[in-house]
């Protein structure tokens, strides 16, 4: 690649010419598993997501960098890679920037690359590229505390000497080592020269495709100057379990158990707390303003409506703090091998469950994260299915509804209950169906050769609670911006159209109102299910959100204020059978309620061919099975 053999810049101001002052672009570069959003988070102060591999970062995303003596500038986190030879397009991504080919976006000034320093010798193919087009860079060798604990060392003044750019130690987790990264951006940063040619190592460098012969490439960098790290004898003695073929998956499965039963009984008393903090303070409002339209607005709208959803944030929350430790640990890169030999009994590569896993907080940013799977085909086929994986949106609406009909009683003891088995055969049953509808896809229309699965394991590391820390608040503000404005707006125009057509001035009830006539006008279609004009409304509404209907319901039982009925649980036993209730489940947990995925997924496959065929063939497999649900429990119960 020719890329490889001219000889980069050895300046290392904030900028090609040298210069120190003015604003400033820098790229943050590195491959997968090198703790580069580690960094970024570090140095710009964002709430940014952390994960143990490939496919998380699948774009740009920038933050404001401040030195020590006052100079500004804009730090870009690119999508990790192994080489500048774009194979899927979140490498291109990384190659569009880094060339000032990406619309928008200025070349960089300079570039911040993070390597492994305890996987040195493999990572440093990625210098090779990066190094050679010419722009200021600064080498971070990542992971100093690792290294040393495992008795490695590196000698930074050697290796910076070797390639002719700034070298240092640091570890983005602990924030050590980073105050270079500030002189850096002043132009203070020191740098020997190096021997002999501007670029002497890299000026011989092999193909980028030659992987043979870069790996050799990079241990000649890496000679003398590092000492591989003593392999750790946990990670050996977890990976034998973790990764055993009838252990792995045994184990996994009961994590999985322990994580939503921990959901159910250890978010109930925040749930029950946030709810009745809600309570008293819509009880405050109405006792506090004087009656009016205003007032009614506000307690029947607002709080009963949002509020009916913030009340799932602690269960929410807790789910993520799961993922967040199993993430950050490193467990959740061995379950995706463990996935792997699954999925491809499905035609699925092992690529495909980083986004199906992403899908779990929301399916947007999963169909994105596509961008890592390289066969254009086995994309295609994930994106499709993206939307089956129960996302962190239908979480209300499930346990809103196994509350109201399931009983909780124990299975297996305090391990698992008859509620954390319901939530568990519901995400069990999308990933059924995201399978199953892979196969399909596989066999026929997307069929496509196979591909294999590389993943670069990172070390079993113990999560920080900043990391989590960070995670959660990232998650808690997105759940409270979409209640804030998804939600809210949803809740005030159901409750102005639960009031019109005014009748001499005054309201009608809410089932003659224009949301009642329009919830009556499908009812028709949706009765087969079990399901009534006010749940009729709720799927409508849905469709900005899945978790809108939950505060849609809670709007139209709030205006109706009936006596007898003492929240939304109350509610949905007054107006749902057993059977419409697991109707309601299944259909949730199949239909593609949300416009905001529709439309990535238009962008992503640049057509509405896709998202037709996907929200047609979702839609109608929710219906039909809902249908069928409806039948088998009305039947069973007699």
């Amino acid at each position: 690649m020719s890329d490889c053999h001219s000889s980069p810049s050895t300046s290392v101001a904030g900028s090609p010419n040298g210069a120190s002052s003015g604003h400033k672009t820098i790229a943050l570069v590195g491959p997968p598993n090198a703790g580069k959003t580690t960094l970024f988070n570090r140095l710009t102060g964002l709430r940014q997501k952390v994960a143990n591999y490939p496919g998380v970062t699948v774009e740009h995303h920038a933050g404001k960098l401040h030195s020590r003596t006052g100079a500004t500038a804009d730090l870009i986190d690119l999508p990790g890679i192994y080489s500048l030879e774009p194979r899927s397009e979140d490498e291109r991504v990384t190659h569009d920037v880094l060339r000032g080919e990406m619309a928008g976006i200025p070349r960089p000034d300079a570039i911040l690359l993070i390597l492994d320093a305890t996987n040195l010798s493999r990572h440093l193919v990625v210098a090779a590229p990066v190094l050679s087009l010419g722009l200021p860079t600064l080498v971070i060798l990542n992971m100093a505390d690792d290294l040393r604990e495992r008795g490695g060392t590196l000698e930074t003044a050697e290796l910076s000497q070797r390639l002719g750019v700034p070298v240092v130690l640091a570890s983005a987790a602990k924030g050590e080592g980073l105050e270079p990264v500030f002189e850096f951006l002043d132009g203070t940063l020191g740098v020997p020269p190096p021997a002999g040619s501007p670029f002497p190592i890299l000026n011989n460098l092999p193909s980028m495709n030659d992987v043979p012969a870069c790996r050799a490439w990079a241990t000649r960098v890496s000679q003398g100057a590092w000492k591989a790290p003593l392999p750790s004898v946990w990670s050996r003695r977890l990976d034998a379990v973790f990764l055993h073929p009838l252990a792995g998956p045994l184990i996994f499965a009961l994590v999985v158990v322990i994580v939503f039963q921990a959901i159910f009984t250890g978010a109930t008393p925040l749930m029950d707390g946030v709810e009745g903090l809600i309570g008293n303070f819509g009880k405050w409002v109405a006792t506090t303003l004087p009656e009016s339209s205003w007032r009614d607005l506000l307690t029947e709208g607002v709080i009963a409506g949002v509020g009916g959803v913030v009340v799932f944030l602690p269960q929410i929350l807790l789910l993520f703090l799961f993922i967040g430790i199993l993430e950050d640990s490193g467990y959740l890169a061995r379950a995706a091998l463990i996935a792997d030999r699954t999925m491809a009994r499905f035609g699925l590569q092992g690529k495909s469950f980083i986004p199906l896993l992403s899908a779990y907080a929301c399916a947007v940013p999963a169909i994105m994260a596509t961008r890592t799977i390289e066969n254009k085909r086995d994309r295609i086929a994930t994106i499709l299915i993206a939307p089956f994986m129960t996302c962190s949106a239908r979480l209300p609406v499930y346990t809103l509804v196994i509350a109201a009909f399931i009983p909780e009683r124990p299975l297996l003891g305090h391990l698992l209950g008859t509620r954390a088995a319901a939530m568990i055969g519901l995400y069990a049953l999308g990933f059924l169906a995201a399978l199953l509808t892979a196969r399909a896809l596989k066999s026929s229309v997307l069929r496509s050769d196979g591909t294999p699965f590389l993943l670069e394991l990172p070390s079993y590391r113990w999560p920080t609670v900043r990391s989590l820390g960070l995670r959660l608040y990232d998650r808690a503000m997105v759940f409270l911006k979409r209640a804030g404005t998804i939600i809210l707006a949803c809740a005030i125009g159901l409750w102005i159209m639960a009031h019109l057509p005014l009748n001499h001035g005054k309201p009608p009830e809410i089932r003659d109102s224009l949301a009642g006539s329009i919830g009556r006008t499908v009812e028709p279609v949706i009765a087969p299910l079990g399901f009534n004009w006010k749940i009729g409304i709720g799927l409508i509404t849905s469709l900005a959100a899945r978790e809108v209907i939950v505060g849609t319901l809670g709007t139209i039982y709030g205006i109706e204020s009936e006596e007898d009925t003492k929240g939304l649980t109350a509610a949905l036993q007054k107006d749902l059978t057993p059977g419409g209730a697991v109707a309601l489940l299944v259909f949730f947990a199949f239909a593609m309620q949300c416009m905001s995925t529709v439309a990535v997924v238009k962008r992503e496959t640049g057509g509405w061919k896709w998202p037709v065929v996907q929200f047609s063939y979702m839609t109608g497999l929710a219906y039909v099975c809902a249908f069928a649900a409806n039948r088998i429990v009305t039947a069973w119960l007699g």
